[in-house]
């Protein structure tokens, strides 16, 4: 990878100046356990070390996960609060009448969203913006939540692939089983990203930065990237012909 220590530092001048213009005090976000929100925490922890809140947000999730976000923010000092989501999961699965029919990713993703109405909260009382922790390789291929943990105010990753955020994360000291874990989202039991995305992250980074992939792959990732589009864009204006 390129200068790491340079790209940390522009990224961590960057988290400050779009907070600060936006007259904001600091940054709320979710530690999921995961690498990527690891490592979001460690540069947002370096923008602003006073005015970073990380949440712990389980939701019927497994407890490794919790206890892999404790571990990172142990070893980063970063201040932590835990909101459980299971009855607020259970309680929205309840009034919109969900069923063991609908399709798992529509059930899953209340638990993404009821995630990013939480991360909000936090960030409206304390006068925070939200960051995301979104890495290239899942906004190309749209995964990700819209409206949930695609709900955010900046991207401090979004421009690096899975394994440059695996480089990033050894330079800013990220416990190394975090590093190293299948990645996972957590939405369901045994879970996994490669196993859902139908490709391993180094074959998708691979094709980012290369172009280079096997048809199979090619094909894959232009049609996840096409039917995705609509996630990367603000909602669509009608514009009338004519002025009203």
């Amino acid at each position: 990878m390129r200068d790491i220590e340079k790209i940390c530092n522009e990224a961590i001048a960057w988290i400050i100046k779009t907070v600060t213009d936006a007259n904001a005090k600091g940054i709320v976000l979710g530690l999921s356990g995961g690498i990527d929100s690891a490592v979001v925490a460690a540069l947002c922890k370096k923008a602003f070390p006073e005015d970073l809140l990380c949440v712990i947000m389980p939701c019927h999730s497994n407890p490794i996960d919790e206890e892999h976000a404790i571990l990172v923010a142990e070893a980063l000092k970063l201040s932590v609060k835990t909101v459980v989501l299971d009855d607020a999961f259970e309680t929205m699965k309840r009034l919109l009448g969900a069923s063991e029919n609908d399709p798992k990713l529509s059930i899953a993703n209340i638990k993404s969203r009821l995630r990013m109405i939480t991360v909000y909260y936090h960030a409206s009382i304390n006068n925070y913006l939200v960051a995301g922790t979104g890495n290239k390789s899942e906004v190309t291929i749209g995964y990700f939540t819209k409206y949930g943990d695609g709900g955010v105010d900046l991207m401090p990753i979004a421009s690096f692939v899975k394994k440059e955020v695996r480089e990033i994360a050894y330079y800013l000291g990220i416990p190394e089983i975090v590093i190293t874990k299948p990645p996972t989202a957590g939405l369901w039991e045994n879970q996994t990203d490669e196993s859902e995305m139908g490709m391993t992250y180094d074959e998708l980074d691979t094709y980012i930065l290369t172009g280079n992939a096997s048809e199979t792959v090619k094909a894959k990732v232009d049609n996840m990237y096409a039917r995705s589009e609509h996630k990367r864009r603000t909602a669509a204006v009608f514009v009338p012909s004519e002025k009203v």
